[in-house]
């Protein structure tokens, strides 16, 4: 009977204790689910973004106006994140004749029908294809005569920069880029590529949305094309995102009445926000993009930010709030 008594006298006070521990580590998980902006110490911008496994991969430039490098983050939960280095792209593995001084920026990473990962970047105001395996490589560049997808002197009106591929739901990918010379005449170029990846279909034409000025981002919802881009200047408050809509991958786009969903907020706390990338998780559409950090310098600074995207009923997309979200 003492020997009873002793049992449930210790089986009483065991779960006393686990219920007075509950609510402490339930709270500590609440305070860990707010993902806040900026999500990444630092200075970083033109993100896009992977995943492979239950780890997102996000790749960007390194402010100020690039580096030698790209910079490349892994997480699991948008709260704790791990750098890591690429063997490529780096300046001096993709740098051809023509190249100018640019340095290593904007990159489009996306895993492909065959299942390798491509990555089309800026370097010296070129656009670069690589290939990897794995989304943190080993990296190199898929044609083998080591040049540069899109040439400094292809297309001259256009400055080649800004690449993005977006793959359909048939295993078809497109790429889209072009920026524009003084801010004032962004080109938005887009071509079918073949399967390999490094070679065109056909020949890329301009499919420029009204506004547009340069990062476009294919998105595909409701059976329609949604064609985002940043426009006004990416150096200060007039920079935002925009978008278009079409029947097919290569248009015609028609600008969308509510356009833009991305701007400078009333408190300049998101500050000339763009170049952005869209994911998916669990039925849930997010933007990831950069805003600046406003300062005295000839350069901006600029900080990786993440928010929900939504649409309306009419199947627009929703102006977008900057506040951050809550846990994946």
């Amino acid at each position: 009977m003492k020997n009873l008594k002793l049992g449930v006298f210790i089986l009483l006070m065991t779960t006393f204790l686990i219920s007075c521990k509950l609510p402490v580590k339930k709270e500590n998980l609440q305070a860990k689910s707010k993902i806040t902006n900026p999500i990444l110490p630092g200075y970083f911008a033109d993100p896009c973004i992977v995943k492979e496994g239950d780890t997102f991969f996000i790749y960007a430039t390194i402010d100020p106006w690039g580096g030698d490098e790209l910079a490349v983050f892994s997480t699991k939960d948008f709260i704790q994140f791990e750098r890591h280095h690429l063997n490529w792209p780096t300046k001096k593995a993709c740098t051809s004749p023509n190249s100018k001084d640019s340095m290593v920026w904007a990159p489009s990473v996306r895993k492909a029908a065959n299942g390798k990962y491509y990555m089309y970047v800026s370097v010296g105001s070129e656009v670069w294809v690589g290939v990897s395996n794995t989304p943190l490589g080993p990296w190199k560049n898929a044609k083998e005569d080591q040049s540069p997808l899109i040439s400094a002197k292809d297309y001259p009106l256009v400055h080649n920069i800004d690449a993005d591929c977006f793959i359909d739901d048939d295993g078809q990918a497109y790429l889209y880029w072009g920026s524009g010379f003084n801010w004032v005449n962004g080109t938005c170029m887009a071509a079918k590529l073949n399967s390999d990846m490094i070679s065109f279909d056909e020949k890329p034409k301009a499919v420029t949305p009204k506004d547009y000025f340069e990062a476009p981002y294919m998105i595909k919802r409701f059976g329609k094309y949604y064609l985002m881009f940043s426009s006004g200047k990416a150096i200060d408050a007039t920079y935002k995102v925009g978008y278009a809509v079409g029947n097919s991958p290569l248009g015609p786009f028609e600008s969308a009445k509510n356009s833009p969903i991305l701007e400078t907020t009333s408190d300049s706390i998101t500050y000339g926000p763009g170049h952005h990338s869209v994911f998916n998780e669990k039925g849930q559409d997010y933007i990831l993009y950069h805003r600046i950090l406003p300062q005295k310098e000839k350069y901006v600074l600029r900080q990786i930010c993440i928010d929900s995207l939504n649409f309306d009923a009419n199947h627009n997309i929703l102006k977008v709030k900057p506040t951050g979200v809550s846990s994946f």
